[in-house]
């Protein structure tokens, strides 16, 4: 049976990352429309950042959308992580995303996982 994939999922767990960045909604922004360039997406329309949540569980959240699907990024202010997902069903170049969101975020540690789905 020749199963055809559907899409490339890449999910980065960013650690100790630069405090101003993740508290700054204009640099989430910046960051997501970057991405794209760098992976070759093209977005549809512009990024929706919002901050929201309760106590310990408020910060901020980017949804990029892309033509093939969208980018997600979730900040944890408490201890400095940044957590993106990045699903599009074209695929694209999953080393050098983590590198442009390791050095975009300033990250001093990183956990990924790149999956194929379909």
């Amino acid at each position: 049976m020749n199963k055809k994939i559907w899409g490339q999922l890449l999910s980065i767990d960013l650690y100790e990352c630069d405090e101003k960045i993740i508290r700054t909604k204009s640099k989430l922004a910046e960051f997501c429309t970057t991405l794209c360039q760098e992976i070759d997406m093209r977005p549809y329309g512009r990024p929706i950042v919002k901050r929201f949540g309760d106590d310990d569980l408020e910060g901020n959240t980017a949804v990029q959308f892309i033509y093939t699907s969208n980018i997600t990024v979730h900040c944890d202010e408490i201890y400095n992580r940044t957590f993106i997902d990045i699903f599009s069903c074209k695929t694209f170049n999953a080393t050098k995303a983590k590198k442009f969101c390791e050095n975009f975020f300033k990250a001093k540690k990183t956990k990924f996982q790149n999956t194929y789905r379909g």
